[in-house]
């Protein structure tokens, strides 16, 4: 009996072993193929963010465009102070007009200035000898548009040279001219696309500044009474004349009372003259 009890549990020890070795040799297995998968995703993780693929086109497309008034005191000589900045700065007038008014002198300049050289030429009006009044300074983005067009152009162009290639290889006088007439939709809307990007680079590479320069007239007034009294002379003048004015017209406009008047007063009197008679 006791025999039989060793025996089977020498057995039972042995299977035991067996299993635990098993077990083992799955788990080993099982972290051989897990470690290839853990360090592909342990890598994975450690890769940088994708760069940009070309720096240039995700480059912001920025429109700047400025308002400034400043107050001076030597028009002329703000004026010629202006013509040196804007020979510093490459920038030019895209318009220019000069008014002499009853209070003021005046310049009204629109300015085209490079992209880069818009905040230092502001800086610098701002600078000078004059009064800075009003400032008003805005920035579109416009990068969108570029990306879209770009994009449009891209397959437009891709278009033209199918539709090139297909009108090379047309045999019949209709294909030649649906092909043709397909052609020149095309190029048509590729000169528009093409035109509203050289307008969209140019208003980003030249922002416009609206420049307003301002001086005072220096009037040489009369004294407070004698200017009350003149003012005062003046609205009496200008007053009577204009109610005598309006005294004539009431009384045109009195006029068919008049006639009706006119018409009566013979017979008024008739009557009068009777009544006198019977008495």
């Amino acid at each position: 009996m006791r025999q039989l009890m060793l025996c089977l549990f020498t057995i039972l020890l042995f299977s035991s072993c067996d299993s635990r070795k098993s077990e083992s040799h799955m788990m080993m297995d099982m972290e051989e193929e897990m470690i290839p998968m853990t360090r592909q995703a342990g890598d994975a993780s450690l890769l940088p963010f994708p760069e940009p693929e070309n720096v240039e086109n995700n480059k912001k497309k920025i429109i700047k465009d400025g308002r400034i008034v400043v107050e001076v005191s030597n028009l002329k000589k703000a004026k010629q102070q202006t013509d040196s900045l804007l020979k510093i700065y490459d920038a030019y007038y895209a318009n220019e007009s000069y008014n002499d008014g009853y209070n003021e002198l005046s310049y009204e300049l629109t300015i085209r200035v490079p992209s880069v050289n818009f905040e230092s030429l502001i800086a610098n009006i701002e600078m000078g000898n004059g009064k800075l009044t009003t400032k008003e300074i805005e920035a579109r983005d416009v990068t969108d548009q570029f990306i879209d067009l770009e994009s449009r152009l891209e397959s437009k162009l891709k278009y033209l040279e199918r539709y090139r290639d297909l009108l090379k290889s047309a045999k019949t006088v209709k294909d030649i001219l649906e092909i043709e007439e397909k052609i020149r939709g095309i190029e048509e809307e590729i000169e528009s696309t093409q035109g509203r990007l050289k307008y969209l680079s140019d208003q980003v590479g030249y922002s416009t500044l609206r420049l307003r320069l301002n001086e005072e007239k220096d009037i040489q007034l009369r004294t407070t009474k004698q200017a009350r009294f003149a003012l005062r002379f003046k609205h009496a003048i200008s007053n009577g004349w204009s109610g005598f004015v309006d005294f004539l017209i009431g009384i045109i406009h009195l006029w068919p009372f008049a006639v009706v008047i006119g018409i009566l007063y013979p017979f008024v009197q008739r009557f009068r003259k009777r009544r006198k008679a019977k008495k």
